[in-house]
């Protein structure tokens, strides 16, 4: 999987997040007249080139505004904003992952966009809702959308043909899912129905998360305050797991949380839950790609699970955070997120691209099957716990999962043992 999309952080308060006594000034003095402003992302290959074509094109149309970036990795841009912030050089733009906004909305020097999101033009409800969610922590909007991913099903059109299966449709449910993993596992020939990653990282829990709101359950009760999932709709996805990877042994089980998209590409696995990321890796697969299923007599329905990130904004002066916000909405509009898309594959942060007249075909045909995650988006309804101690709940969930799926614990067992140490977490003063 692409890891930056969905990393978490293991800190869940200021202090390990290492943000202590750093004052609420400006993150990097008055800072000038913003006539010039610094963006950190962690944007490589095609991406980095169409973001350099992107400022390029906007610094042509605001001459005497300078925009510099820097790459820094992803998975360690907080680590070094909180540094930056320490030190009084922080940037007046970062790409920050969006597990992380209930701890960067503790960064005296974040600033709320709230206002700014409300301006003629910028159109907030464009945004897809997980999104908005995501950048939202407890009604103060910390981050405009840089990115939204989403899991849907990429089968292996050939291999379906040999097991005498058809190809999934719309309305496909988990039971068939199971029915066809068992089918198209062949022992003999090593080969696998579906997959799953087991290192117990969020990547680990996420794929989890999707069924339990399938089957109308939810992670934490709404007010945070004490865990949900022990649930009849969780025993229904753990077991569901369960069946497929003890039972029918017809999944691969991945602790490399790598090596299952080479097992895909090699003809070995029928069925990959995964993210538009991986596409452009199975070039020996004749591929297709379908939703979630769903379970039928439930609330939950088709679902998906969005991976936004987030631009966020630091308190260099006035100027600079009026220039920031600037570039933000500018980069952020429809023209630049289409150019984007078109350029990189990512899929679109914003509906009224997405659902463009010819859109969805401009991207099929760059990277088959792209469309259907472009579509997908609609079905990200539900966004993870936006609260400080989701990444050790996370972890908590990971072990979980990968407990029952190495077959050491039965389901309602793990859930009930994972729910009373969730709510230990919750109930820390400092959660």
């Amino acid at each position: 999987m692409r890891t930056h999309r969905l990393s978490v952080l293991l800190g869940s308060s200021l202090v390990a997040l290492g943000l202590v006594a750093c004052g609420t000034g400006s993150g990097g003095g008055s800072g000038g007249n913003g006539k010039s402003i610094t963006i950190w992302d962690g944007y490589t290959q095609v991406e980095a080139k169409a973001f350099a074509h992107l400022i390029s094109e906007y610094e042509q149309q605001n001459p005497g505004q300078k925009v510099s970036s820097l790459y820094v990795n992803n998975d360690n841009s907080l680590q070094k904003v909180l540094t930056a912030v320490r030190g009084g050089s922080v940037p007046d733009i970062a790409y920050l992952y969006g597990s992380w906004a209930p701890n960067v909305a503790q960064i005296p020097q974040v600033q709320t966009l709230n206002s700014v999101v409300k301006q003629p033009g910028v159109n907030w409800n464009d945004f897809w809702l997980g999104e908005r969610d995501v950048a939202t922590v407890k009604g103060r909007i910390i981050g405009i959308p840089a990115l939204v991913d989403n899991l849907a099903v990429v089968y292996n059109k050939t291999l379906f043909a040999q097991a005498g299966l058809q190809p999934p449709s719309p309305g496909w449910t988990w039971d068939e899912f199971v029915a066809d993993a068992k089918k198209l596992t062949d022992p003999a020939k090593k080969q696998f129905g579906t997959a799953y990653v087991t290192p117990g990282s969020e990547d680990t829990v996420w794929h989890w998360e999707v069924l339990l709101w399938e089957a109308g359950g939810k992670i934490l009760t709404p007010d945070n305050k004490q865990a949900a999932f022990d649930s009849p709709a969780g025993l229904k996805a753990l077991t569901t797991l369960q069946t497929m990877a003890v039972s029918d042994k017809s999944m691969y089980l991945d602790p490399s949380d790598q090596a299952y998209a080479n097992v895909f590409n090699s003809g070995k696995i029928g069925m990959l839950v995964t993210g538009p990321w991986d596409l452009a890796t199975f070039t020996n697969v004749h591929y297709g790609v379908q939703i979630m299923p769903s379970f039928p007599g439930t609330s939950g329905g088709h679902q998906t699970i969005s991976g936004p990130d987030n631009w966020v904004i630091f308190n260099n002066g006035s100027d600079r955070v009026k220039a920031a916000e600037k570039f933000l909405l500018w980069l952020t509009a429809p023209a630049q997120v289409k150019y984007f898309s078109l350029h990189t594959g990512d899929l679109p942060i914003r509906a009224s691209v997405a659902n463009a007249s010819g859109f969805q075909a401009s991207m099929d045909q760059a990277l088959p099957g792209v469309d259907t995650f472009v579509k997908n988006l609609g079905n990200a309804r539900q966004a993870r716990p936006q609260i400080p101690s989701y990444p050790k709940i996370s972890q908590v969930l990971g072990n979980m999962v990968v407990s029952v799926l190495l077959g050491k614990t039965q389901p309602a067992a793990a859930l009930h043992s994972a729910a009373q140490q969730v709510n230990q977490i919750l109930a820390s003063p400092n959660q």
